[in-house]
């Protein structure tokens, strides 16, 4: 066990250290951006928030999980701990769906013209900032509801369990109230994960069909290089496949919790782990695609006419 919590220290470390450099950097130099061009294109502006929310969730549950797997444990009451995992819940839930947003503009913006996409790809642009405001509200209020619900059932007299965080330790009162968070929460979770492979599976197929287009252009030229929707593909695959392998498990294992309470070890630490994964590496990932899009557009402009 010493081995594992040794582990365990140095990936919370890591998550920590690579997450408050990477996002924050990146926020930086939207921030700049914004403030030499006073504007921001559609894709930073989303990325911007995107970046914000995974910040948020290294501040809000990297950091503490650090803190006591270094051995300082219960070092926030009951007030502060919820509030903590207030703001969790919210920057876990903006950063799922504006991720998702993120996937679905770019699918709207690189479909063919004679696509079902077609009268969206204009008012997508208009409407990135109000979508981008929705996540925020509708996350603050869902998390607000659920927990006001586990605070209201504090006056019961039914004590199912204690969730131990490390960290902080709450009572957990009212089982409905697990059920309710595993509503709301995962399930819309779940719902924007299948959106997020639904979209890229769509842009895939879109540069498969472009490369198939242009494929005799590219051989007459004797270029070995890879083509830019080529490694489009390769970043859309990347970022898919990273997103869905840890925010789906970590979905799974957050409503495991939230319905069966009595959680091992394993599962305490295990599930804080696999949901820093991408908050705390995903600007790698996030980075790459925005360059390869302008790229698309400037070597095939023909993609639009597929």
């Amino acid at each position: 066990m010493d081995f594992w919590n040794m582990a365990l220290r140095i990936i919370f470390l890591l998550q920590t250290t690579i997450g408050i450099l990477g996002n924050f950097s990146l926020i930086f130099y939207y921030l700049i951006l914004y403030y030499r061009q006073c504007t921001l294109k559609p894709t930073d502006l989303i990325l911007l928030h995107i970046m914000t929310a995974n910040a948020l969730i290294i501040l809000s549950f990297a950091v503490p999980h650090t803190i006591s797997a270094f051995g300082m444990k219960q070092f926030l009451n009951d007030f502060a701990c919820r509030f903590l995992i207030y703001i969790q819940g919210i920057s876990r839930s903006v950063s799922i769906g504006t991720t998702c947003l993120f996937s679905v503009f770019q699918a709207t913006t690189i479909s063919p013209r004679d696509s079902c996409w077609k009268g969206y790809k204009d008012r997508a642009v208009k409407y990135i900032g109000s979508f981008i405001s929705v996540f925020w509200v509708f996350s603050m209020l869902i998390n607000f509801f659920t927990s006001m619900n586990s605070f209201n059932s504090r006056n019961s007299k039914n004590v199912t369990r204690k969730r131990d965080y490390g960290y902080c330790t709450i009572i957990v009162r009212n089982e409905i109230s697990d059920l309710v968070y595993a509503v709301l929460v995962v399930c819309p979770e779940v719902f924007l994960s299948v959106l997020i492979a639904w979209s890229s599976m769509s842009m895939i197929i879109v540069l498969y069909r472009h490369k198939q287009r242009v494929q005799h252009i590219r051989s007459t030229h004797g270029s070995s290089r890879t083509s830019p929707d080529s490694r489009a593909t390769q970043n859309i695959l990347l970022l898919v496949s990273s997103f869905l392998s840890f925010y789906t498990l970590s979905s799974i294992l957050r409503g495991c919790i939230a319905l069966f309470g009595n959680h091992n070890w394993w599962v305490t630490n295990i599930n804080p782990a696999i949901s820093l994964c991408f908050p705390s590496f995903g600007h790698f990932v996030l980075r790459k695609p925005c360059s390869f899009w302008a790229r698309l557009i400037y070597f095939g402009s023909d993609i639009k006419n597929i």
